[in-house]
């Protein structure tokens, strides 16, 4: 069986893109390899992953000089040719800062960096990324920003909310979406979108951090094992 190639994009300052690797190289019919920002070749990568930390030291603003890395062109045009694109975190960030997902990242509203393990609930299941989960499935997942405030004008986020792009949001303990468990101020409790197309999706919370249960959770894993089980079905 032909295996799910994963790449995930190395930039300056990313830190959780050996995280990813690891999670995908332990996937069944899969493999993984890193990227390097400046090369223009994703090598056959069937999935694009952008990691999470601090691309460029996040100056200016958090993922806008990595979104001008030589890379992130083919990663567009991957994109736009319907292939599957995750942004977790600074990757997110970097998705934003393309134009690939709507909206912007902000500072988080009590301008406090953050890091903790936080509860979601999956809103769609009829995804890529989130075929594995049930709908109003509550997942414990970390996080770790000091831009992860999700704005978008209240127009866009109904049309959104409409299409199916809102795919993850904070809530507390027994699922229900809360000012309390808004972790950064995210309008609507936002966590985890996509585009309209549903092959590009950008979230805050770290899945690759919540992977093995020595780490505290394993809700995380699944979300590439969405992803696998995807490309399975296609090959039979």
């Amino acid at each position: 069986m032909t295996k799910l190639r994963f790449g995930i994009v190395v930039f300056p300052g990313s830190n959780c893109d050996h995280d990813a690797l690891t999670v995908c190289q332990s996937l069944p019919n899969a493999e993984a390899k890193l990227l390097w920002h400046k090369q223009a070749d994703l090598e056959d990568s069937d999935v694009i992953i952008l990691p999470g930390g601090f691309s460029f030291g996040d100056y200016l603003r958090a993922g806008a000089i990595a979104r001008f890395s030589p890379i992130m062109q083919e990663v567009i045009r991957h994109a736009k040719m319907g292939k599957p694109v995750l942004g977790i975190c600074n990757g997110f960030q970097i998705l934003c800062e393309a134009g690939l997902l709507p909206g912007a990242l902000l500072r988080n509203q009590h301008r406090r960096f953050v890091c903790k393990m936080v509860t979601l609930k999956v809103l769609r299941t009829d995804t890529i990324f989130t075929s594995e989960y049930h709908e109003g499935e509550i997942l414990r997942i970390p996080i770790a920003h000091g831009e992860g405030n999700y704005f978008a004008p209240p127009e866009l986020l109904d049309e959104m909310e409409d299409n199916g792009q809102v795919i993850f949001k904070y809530c507390d303990a027994q699922g229900e979406i809360t000012d309390a468990a808004n972790p950064n101020g995210s309008m609507r409790n936002i966590a985890g979108i996509t585009n309209k197309e549903k092959n590009v999706l950008g979230m805050m919370p770290h899945p690759e951090r919540a992977a093995e249960a020595l780490l505290g959770s394993t809700d995380g894993r699944r979300l590439f094992e969405s992803l696998v089980q995807r490309a399975t079905l296609q090959a039979m």
